[in-house]
């Protein structure tokens, strides 16, 4: 893996749960600037408990996340403002805000930072929807778009500040394989235009083939993380049979990969649980 000094996010010693009930215990992993890192593993094993733990919408029980070297953890509160206006995040559901318009929604990080006219947050507005293929839906209302859309409209919105980080939560999930292989496509489009760091958190297997240069399997039995590497990696060579029968429910050309990572995977026993 990558040193600390040259990872996009650090996650060290992380616990992770509700109340006293711990759904990760002492997850550690790096992820380095400019990749696409997948979070990846089945239901209830905690990749949206993580997720929001490294964004700082939770506290963690122990443990500490450093993005781009500051703690989000034990950050006051105006350097955790400070820290989080550094990344982008598109939720699953997209959560726009209804009663405003695309416009109003991708413009609205940018009133609030006070540092662009009205001019300047117009122009921007129309280039980040531009950079997802929504040119000249400024006006249009969340009601008026479809669920690809939505989730274009959202990315759009997370690239609101020009982040070098960003957080996707379950892009493809709810989509057709056409609108999921175009999502896909535009997420590599938006890390070649922008050099973006991007996490992703799903279980879609054909959406981590097309995208993702690192992966790391989340399991509920283990409570962690049981492997990481490549997509390939995983499902060619790793030792745990689970993992690779996970990575192995689809049949995916070789040529449909990213790039092969050089970094090494490592696992501890366990089950996936339900996939």
């Amino acid at each position: 893996m990558q040193n600390v000094a040259d990872s996009a996010v650090s996650v060290r010693g992380l616990s992770a749960g509700y109340g006293r009930k711990a759904i990760l215990e002492d997850v550690s992993f790096e992820i380095p600037y400019g990749k696409v890192f997948a979070i990846l593993g089945g239901s209830g094993c905690g990749k949206s408990t993580l997720l929001k733990n490294i964004i700082g919408l939770y506290k963690p029980l122990k443990g500490d996340v450093l993005i781009e070297g500051r703690s989000i953890v034990n950050a006051s509160d105006d350097e955790k403002r400070s820290i989080m206006r550094g990344f982008g995040v598109a939720y699953q559901g997209g959560a726009l805000f209804r009663a405003l318009s695309l416009g109003e929604n991708i413009s609205l990080p940018m009133e609030e930072q006070g540092k662009l006219s009205p001019e300047e947050i117009e122009a921007a507005v129309k280039a980040k929807l531009a950079l997802v293929n929504l040119d000249g839906f400024e006006d249009y209302m969340p009601s008026d778009l479809s669920g690809g859309m939505v989730k274009r409209a959202a990315f759009a919105r997370a690239l609101a500040l020009d982040p070098k980080l960003l957080f996707f939560d379950e892009p493809s999930a709810g989509l057709d394989p056409i609108s999921s292989a175009q999502l896909d496509r535009l997420i590599l489009d938006i890390r070649d235009r922008t050099g973006a760091t991007i996490i992703l958190v799903t279980h879609e297997l054909p959406s981590i083939f097309a995208v993702a240069d690192y992966v790391i399997m989340l399991d509920r039995n283990a409570k962690g993380i049981i492997a990481q590497g490549s997509p390939s990696e995983l499902r060619d060579l790793c030792p745990v049979e689970a993992v690779r029968d996970f990575m192995n429910r689809f049949v995916v050309p070789s040529s449909s990969g990213s790039a092969s990572s050089n970094m090494a995977i490592t696992n501890k026993s366990g089950s996936l649980g339900d996939a």
